[in-house]
């Protein structure tokens, strides 16, 4: 085995081991969703309750209520019945109430026991031990799947807000109020975003079957590998539902770290003149790429994106990591049938610089 085989080898395996820590996290930590053209907000609290942090999450889809105030908050029901109650001791859900299973699936579509009664009294059952819950709420989402809103069909050009939703509370004696608004804005125009796409994957593939040398392919990994670390700093603040937040957050860092990896040893040796060892870590890195950059491809055709940074650059940085992610696959395969490294060359060239195969 030759010495750079084997550090290839040694690369492979710290990736796949960072990968296995990792485990089946995406990327996108924020929630299952990474783009809509819906999105939803809360606009605000009143009175304001200190202690008690209501958010929307999933562009609307979920709300997210954390409640530190010491002092329990009760959430009613859509028949003002008593639904939640979240306070020191952790979540109580009134089994009687019918938002206990309406609220179950997205769109509300589920058959009601008998003993869903919003007049019966409570029965509370415990469903979690800390002062925190998300749940479905349909007040303040869209809620026909096929259909979109009659305004938006009207004039799907422009942005529109769709409703303004309000969601009742009670902290301890206190009657309040979570305010919020459900917008729709117009996808991004794909006449911006495939062609951009298509020149990075075309970019890739030709630095890897055209170029003379490995150090355009090398150029590119770097720059797949600070849409990867970007990408990945941007992660949204993950839900009160993950297990951990530090480890959600670490394990979307964990294939960015992979890739910078990847990306220092691929440039390095483009640097060289290592062409096939190049065109290989362009294929690992490709493969890095792509595991983050197809979960969230729906950034691409969707008005909002789930990220902590502008928009804008969130879509051109998934559109990176899936252009590129292509295109390191295919343009590495023809890195490495094109190069071969030798000691020596005639005419007194470099020893170890690539010669394409003819």
């Amino acid at each position: 085995m030759t010495p750079g085989l084997g550090r290839l080898l040694a690369v492979l395996a710290g990736v796949l081991a960072l990968l296995a820590l990792a485990g089946p996290a995406s990327a996108h930590v924020g929630g299952e969703v990474a783009g809509s053209d819906f999105d939803g907000r809360v606009t605000s609290v009143t009175p304001q309750l200190p202690g008690v942090a209501v958010r929307v999450l999933q562009f609307g889809d979920e709300l997210e209520l954390v409640n530190r105030s010491g002092t329990e908050v009760l959430v009613p029901g859509y028949s003002d019945e008593p639904y939640l109650r979240i306070g020191p001791d952790g979540v109580w859900r009134n089994a009687h109430s019918p938002a206990t299973y309406i609220n179950l699936d997205r769109y509300g579509r589920t058959t009601l026991p008998d003993s869903a009664d919003p007049g019966a009294a409570p029965e509370w059952e415990q469903i979690s031990t800390q002062p925190e819950y998300v749940w479905h709420d349909h007040r303040t989402h869209w809620m026909s799947q096929e259909l979109l809103p009659p305004q938006v069909t009207a004039d799907p050009t422009r942005e529109h807000l769709v409703s303004e939703w309000i969601v009742p509370l009670r902290h301890g004696s206190t009657e309040a109020e979570v305010a919020g608004v459900l917008t729709w804005s117009p996808p991004p125009s794909p006449w911006v975003v495939w062609p951009l796409a298509a020149a990075g994957l075309l970019a890739a593939v030709a630095a890897g079957l055209l170029a003379r040398t490995p150090l355009l392919l090398g150029g590119l990994l770097a720059v797949g590998a600070l849409a990867a670390l970007w990408h990945a700093l941007a992660t949204p603040e993950p839900s009160v539902t993950a297990g951990s937040h530090v480890g959600a957050v670490v394990s979307a860092l964990l294939p960015a770290a992979a890739t910078l990896l990847c990306a220092v040893l691929g440039a390095r040796a483009a640097l060289r003149g290592r062409g096939a060892m190049t065109g290989l870590l362009a294929v690992v890195t490709g493969w890095l790429l792509l595991v983050q950059g197809l979960p969230e491809a729906d950034v691409l055709w969707s008005a909002n994106a789930s990220s902590a940074g502008p928009q804008p650059v969130a879509r051109v940085a998934v559109g990176v990591l899936a252009a590129l992610g292509v295109g390191f696959v295919l343009g590495g395969v023809a890195a490495v049938r094109r190069f071969r490294e030798v000691d020596a060359t005639p005419g007194g060239t470099a020893a170890g610089h690539p010669v394409p195969v003819a």
